[in-house]
């Protein structure tokens, strides 16, 4: 048998490497922005064209490379964070693989200019798949400039799978904001297409929370602080009066770097157990400093899931931590006895009793309440019209029981003397075949949530809810392929007050979600305001729908350009639909099973869960035999 193991080439292995490190121009920028840090830079300048796929350049005034080091930083694994293997457990810097480089390089084609602090000449390097074109002297500032152009240009079918620019530039503007927060110290710059998104000077981590997202935050937050001997927690959560049902912020950072451990948030979250309606989540923004060698953070190549030795303590610390800081900080309003300023009153007099009259009484001597002669008092109307007692004779109680076992019995006796009744037509059974309509006397309702009616073949069981999301969205694809969608004004417009990176995703939506009913305009800054509603959605929460609708495009598979539509039909259509728990009468079931019925695939929701079931009647005789 011939050898069938092989070496990969180089450039296939950085490629695979760059599948796990580069998903997105997201990732690029998080890689050479954490590159800048660990350089020591206090200025990071980002310059973006078409959301990165076109260009992602990032200027620093760190320390810079030599010719030799800016040459070999692009092999895998070189670098100058780690010298052995025991360093990983006492790293204190972002990067330490030797990876991204590499891996950016391998998809994309690079342009760097560098120099050391003090030198007078660095370098320029150009980089095309993993290939070094050139390399020269040349003038430069201080630092690094890395210029990454066309990413995955060679790897089309990656290229192919990025999504819409609003969308990319959406999660750049999400990296960015932590790579922000966590470095308040540096100043960062963000351009996108000449234009300035973000120009954030240096300052303190609360200072950055305001500039990164609102100046209004600043009311909402209390400050949280405790050092122990396993940690250090600093940072700030939210009153719980200022919590949210969607659009929270919620920042971990351990030494320096993003993570996300849901350990961690479910402790913050418990803290807030019966202060916080049910289905919101407060904000939070906190910074984790341990012992480098008490956690593991090469778990995941994107670095962000992180292993902590001693994570029940800690558990234990936070959660205290933030009920602490709930208790110190979220006091009610207390009463103020302070006299000094108040409205003059006349001064206190007592009551003079000897002054005091008393009332006078009028007694009927010969009143007699148990004289018969005396007429009764007028007995009150009801609302009907009449006494109910009036139009109802008292009932002899006794005399209509008195029977009632005997007579009981005789009727047990009878019935099983009387001849079986014949059997019904076939034609009595409900068919549900053309229109879809049984008979509404036969149709029942089962804890608020599901429907039986009765067909040739057995039982029908259909979900109420997810039987109205499927006529709903139907009706709305329906309404908006014949330009026949119906609006309906609010009276007071509802205002949205979106994130950046959400505002990206509002902008190119908005003509799509006006399409299905809806009227926005752009108000100051990032704020949205909604004037008019799809007919049909009038009790729903507006804000929550439409920040649904931005999620689900952001974290769904598909670009914006394709299948919008359904996206936006699908979420209006669950958040409108009949909801469990509510009662319906046999003419709004026969109403729903009807319109159900008469769709072109009523089995599913447009998500692929199930809609009806059936209950043959050979499973149903099994039942009984």
């Amino acid at each position: 048998m011939s050898d069938i193991i092989k070496v990969l080439p180089d450039s296939v292995a950085n490629q695979i490497a760059a599948g796990e490190v580069i998903q997105r121009p997201a990732s690029v920028i998080k890689e050479l922005v954490e590159n800048s840090i660990d350089a020591k830079a206090t200025q990071v300048q980002i310059i973006l064209k078409e959301a990165g796929r076109t260009l992602i350049q990032v200027i620093d005034n760190g320390i810079g490379m030599t010719d030799t080091d800016a040459r070999l930083s692009f092999e895998r694994h070189s670098t100058s964070k780690i010298r052995k293997a025991d360093d990983l457990f006492a790293l204190h810097t972002n990067g330490f693989r030797g990876e991204a480089l590499a891996s950016i390089a391998a998809i994309s084609q690079i342009e760097l200019r560098t120099c050391c602090r003090g030198a007078d000449l660095g370098t320029h390097i150009i980089i095309s798949a993993s290939q070094c074109e050139s390399q020269e002297p040349d003038v430069c500032q201080s630092g690094s400039n890395f210029m990454v152009k066309n990413i995955f240009y060679n790897v089309p079918a990656r290229r192919k799978f990025l999504k819409s620019n609003s969308v990319e530039l959406s999660n750049i503007v999400k990296e960015f904001e932590k790579l922000a927060l966590v470095n308040p110290t540096v100043e960062f710059t963000l351009v996108h297409n000449d234009s300035v998104m973000y120009k954030l000077g240096s300052g303190s981590f609360k200072q950055r929370i305001k500039s990164l997202f609102s100046r209004n935050l600043d009311q909402q937050l209390i400050p949280i602080s405790i050092d122990t001997d396993l940690v250090k927690i600093e940072g700030f959560v939210s009153k719980p009066e200022n919590v949210r049902k969607r659009n929270f912020l919620q920042y971990l950072f351990v030494n320096g770097r993003f993570m996300r451990h849901p350990y961690f948030h479910k402790a913050i979250v418990a803290s807030y157990e019966q202060l916080i309606p049910e289905g919101t989540q407060p904000n939070y923004f906190l910074n984790f400093t341990v012992d480098p060698e008490t956690i593991d953070v090469n778990i995941h190549p994107t670095k962000t899931e992180i292993k902590f030795e001693n994570e029940q303590p800690i558990w234990q610390i936070l959660s205290a931590a933030v009920k602490e800081s709930l208790g110190r900080f979220s006091v009610a309003p207390t009463i103020d006895f302070d006299t000094v300023g108040a409205l003059d009153m006349p001064a206190y007099q007592p009551l003079e009793l000897d002054n005091i009259e008393a009332p006078r009484l009028d007694i009927d001597p010969t009143y007699n309440p148990f004289n018969a002669e005396r007429k009764p008092a007028t007995a009150r109307p009801s609302q009907g019209g009449g006494s109910y007692a009036k139009s109802h004779p008292a009932m002899d109680w006794e005399s209509l029981y008195e029977n009632f076992e005997s007579s009981k019995l005789v009727g047990l006796d009878a019935a099983e003397d009387e001849p079986a009744p014949a059997e019904e037509p076939e034609q009595a059974a409900i068919d549900c075949g053309d229109d879809g309509a049984g008979d509404s006397a036969v149709m029942m309702q089962i804890k608020g949530r599901y429907i039986v009616q009765p067909v040739r073949s057995g039982l029908m069981l259909v979900d109420q809810h997810r039987a109205h999301v499927r006529v709903l969205y139907d009706r709305y694809i329906k309404q908006v392929s014949n330009n026949s969608i119906v609006s309906q004004s609010v009276l007071f417009p509802e205002v949205l007050h979106l994130s950046q990176s959400q505002h990206l995703i509002m902008a190119e939506l908005c003509e799509e979600i006006e399409k299905v009913g809806f009227s926005l305009s752009s108000l100051s800054g990032t704020d949205w305001s909604v004037s008019a509603i799809p007919a049909g959605v009038e009790n729903v929460d507006v804000k929550d729908l439409l920040l649904q609708v931005i999620d689900s495009i952001i974290e769904g598979g598909d670009s914006i350009a394709s299948r919008v539509f359904e996206h936006i039909a699908l979420t209006v259509a669950e958040r409108a639909a009949i909801p469990y728990g509510k009662v319906l009468n046999n003419g709004e079931m026969e109403a729903l099973i009807g319109d159900l019925l008469r769709l072109p695939q009523p089995n599913y929701t447009p998500a692929g869960k199930t809609v009806i079931c059936m209950l043959p009647l050979d499973r149903i005789d099994g039942m009984f035999s």
